[in-house]
């Protein structure tokens, strides 16, 4: 690919060529303030102010020209407004072709509008990096920020485009007025989703809901899921992705995801009694919840490769090593066999398919509903979680089915596996296999990104950037840093190799920088700390407090079903107000606080102490869980957006380490007795949680 200002130019339109920004005089600028910095004659704050006025000046130019256009359009959509209730009228077949054509032309001359503002939304973008690496300094957010909420800030007129949607929805009525529908007493706006639209207004409708990406609910799950995304996407790809996509297969894909979060909690409300009735300690089911885990380590790696080739065999093989699974894991009480136990545990973590379900998302799903698929893959986890405790406490009945045994510590696995077989069975009538090349799934070819889609794309970063209020300096951060730091920006597309996915965890842990480094301890840290809560939570209940299976289970659903809700409140409100640098170590703090809280030191253990100290530690988890995967989404390398080792995988493997290891804590804490247990699986909790805090203090203003 060529540099940025040669793009630039070529891709202008001639008759626009001086509303433009100038990327090659702003380029010159920044080298510029670079020597008379080292010089000695110009003061870095001098050279902030002078830069931002060029760039206030150079917005305003590209605004003021871009509302002058809408008039222009407004203009020609009233002329052709009196045109077109002459013909109604007297209604004429040529005369009426003739005028839909003449509505598609001001729906082209609406699209070159949009590229008009992406191509300065992709200078502004690159301007701004440009300096920041220069200089060392967060320019950019300072810029952005400033401007995006101030009231007669030109900047936030490029998003916002208001006379956009009038001109587009003036376009989309009058074109489907004209549509051969007689007899019908229904407008547009008597259908709100039309079967057929125009091409052209097809066409708009893509580049302003690019324009119009901002912070939601739904934007936020998404992101919570961690579906990471290629930087430059085609159209091409996209509609080889309408052709892949095939809803059924998508909804056994969000099954899967549940059913696997249900299997995972529901046996730990009962884990600690399955264990002492094979005569074992009730400790020993941190190892038991935690096989599970240990194998799921190894599993994503060969799922996620796998995924590569297809989808619909990685799912059946999950099905069936789940099936079997479950199948040991109920048998083993028969065959009084805690190693049958382990090793169903084992079986069911070896078919753990979360890698095949994000790749499936990232893959298959078209773009303009991926966000509302991601959203979907973190409800159905979240749904599973709190299910699976829940149903583990409707499963109180014991009976004896010839040889077999089923109570409270079978059923879990007797239940499970039958869920597992008719999903095999649904799975295998309905899961149709996307159609893809292999090929273009393994390499990406820059030189067949087209320009449209490459600006639709940073326009995208960039309104969302804005209408977030910039809360987040990491959005322009790099995953690849290139040498030369003059031309940083143009090297960074030029080279192929920056495209080319990971093809090892070496060569993607290198593409992480490290700021992304400590969000993924954060991401260990809080993980850790839930499956601590969550794992020995029937085994301190039961001794301190004497509880139940069903009061267990009542409390483990009660956590889970806070999830969703919360990621509501954070995602639609939280985020909207405070930076996520802010939300991100607060809710470390908080943490912090209710791990601190839950210790058992010199008054009796109460359970007022127990569950608000727990729930508080698991609220602000899930906050920390939600901004900390969101930056992750954003912040990542584009090389790690596809392929086996991608960022899916990454904090898969983070998230899976850290509930093995607070398993394995749980079990060799069990040596020291009951007594001791909590206080001996805190401790470690709390170290850590120190150990993430002080990282996200110390890369606070210098990495965030």
């Amino acid at each position: 690919m060529v540099a940025f200002g040669k793009y630039l130019q070529r891709k202008q339109i001639e008759e626009w060529r001086g509303y433009y920004i100038n990327y090659k005089l702003m380029k010159k600028k920044v080298k510029q303030y670079a020597e008379q910095i080292q010089g000695g004659s110009q003061h870095p704050r001098h050279v902030l102010k002078d830069f931002s006025r060029m760039l206030d000046t150079q917005i305003e130019t590209t605004v003021l020209f871009m509302l002058e256009q809408q008039g222009l359009l407004a203009g020609r959509l009233a002329i052709l407004r009196e045109t077109h209730d002459a013909i109604l009228e007297q209604p004429d077949i040529s005369k009426i072709v003739e005028l839909r054509e003449s509505y598609r032309d001001v729906g082209r001359d609406l699209l070159q509008l949009l590229k008009f503002v992406e191509l300065n939304a992709i200078g502004l973008r690159k301007i701004l990096k440009k300096f920041d690496k220069r200089f060392g300094y967060r320019f950019a957010d300072y810029y952005v920020k400033t401007r995006a909420n101030h009231p007669y800030s030109q900047l936030q007129q490029v998003f916002k485009h208001v006379g956009v949607g009038a001109v587009v929805g003036a376009i989309s009525r009058n074109l489907h007025e004209l549509q051969e529908n007689e007899g019908s007493f229904y407008s547009i706006y008597d259908q709100p989703v039309l079967p057929l639209q125009d091409p052209v207004v097809e066409a708009i409708k893509t580049a302003v809901d690019k324009l119009t990406h901002s912070t939601n609910f739904l934007n936020f799950l998404a992101q919570h899921a961690l579906i990471m995304q290629d930087e430059l996407v085609t159209p091409s790809e996209d509609a080889i992705d309408e052709r892949a996509y095939h809803f059924n297969s998508l909804l056994l894909n969000l099954g899967n995801t549940f059913l696997y979060m249900v299997n995972t909690y529901i046996i730990v409300p009962t884990a600690d009694d399955y264990s002492m009735s094979l005569g074992a300690a009730a400790t020993v089911c941190g190892v038991v919840i935690g096989s599970m885990a240990i194998a799921q380590v190894f599993s994503s790696v060969y799922f996620s490769a796998w995924s590569n080739k297809s989808y619909f065999k990685p799912l059946v093989f999950s099905s069936i090593a789940l099936f079997i699974g479950n199948l040991m894991y109920a048998l083993a009480y028969d065959a009084n066999s805690i190693a049958l136990l382990l090793l169903g545990r084992v079986c069911c973590g070896l078919g753990s398919a979360r890698a095949v379900n994000r790749r499936y998302i990232s893959d298959c799903v078209p773009l303009r509903i991926r966000m509302q698929a991601s959203a979907g893959f973190v409800s159905a986890s979240a749904l599973g979680m709190a299910c699976g405790p829940a149903l583990a406490g409707l499963l109180q009945i014991k009976f004896k089915f010839y040889k077999f045994t089923f109570n409270q510590s079978t059923l879990p696995g007797w239940v499970m596996a039958v869920a597992w077989l008719f999903y095999l069975v649904w799975l295998c009538i309905s899961f149709k296999e996307p159609l893809r090349d292999t090929e273009d799934e393994e390499k990406t070819n820059p030189n067949e990104t087209t320009s449209s889609n490459l600006l639709l794309k940073i326009v995208d970063i960039e309104s969302s950037r804005v209408e977030e209020g910039l809360r987040k300096p990491l959005l322009i951060t790099s995953g690849i840093k290139p040498e030369d730091e003059e031309d940083c920006n143009e090297s960074e597309e030029s080279q192929e190799d920056s495209h080319k996915p990971a093809n090892s965890f070496r060569s993607a842990y290198q593409l992480l920088t490290p700021s992304v480094k400590v969000q993924l301890l954060i991401y260990f840290m809080l993980k850790y700390a839930m499956e601590i809560l969550l794992s020995e939570s029937s085994v301190i209940t039961s001794y301190y407090f004497s509880w139940s299976t069903s009061s267990v289970a009542i409390f483990l659903a009660c956590l889970g079903l806070t999830v969703l809700p919360i990621n509501i409140l954070v995602g639609s409100y939280i985020s909207n107000m405070f930076e996520d640098r802010q939300i991100l170590l607060t809710s470390e703090i908080i943490v912090f606080l209710g791990i601190l809280f839950s210790f058992n030191l010199f008054v009796p253990y109460t359970v007022p102490q127990y569950v608000i100290s727990g729930l508080v530690m698991f609220v602000a988890a899930e906050v920390l869980e939600g901004v900390n995967l969101s930056l992750l989404s954003r912040v990542m390398s584009s090389r790690l957006s596809k392929g086996t080792y991608n960022g899916g995988l990454l904090s898969t493997e983070a998230g899976t380490l850290a509930r093995v290891v607070a398993d394995v804590t749980i079990t060799l804490g069990g040596y020291l007795g009951r007594g001791h247990l909590l206080n001996a699986t805190l401790l470690p909790s709390l170290v850590i949680c120190i150990g993430s805090i002080v990282a996200t203090c110390c890369t606070y203003n210098s990495l965030y």
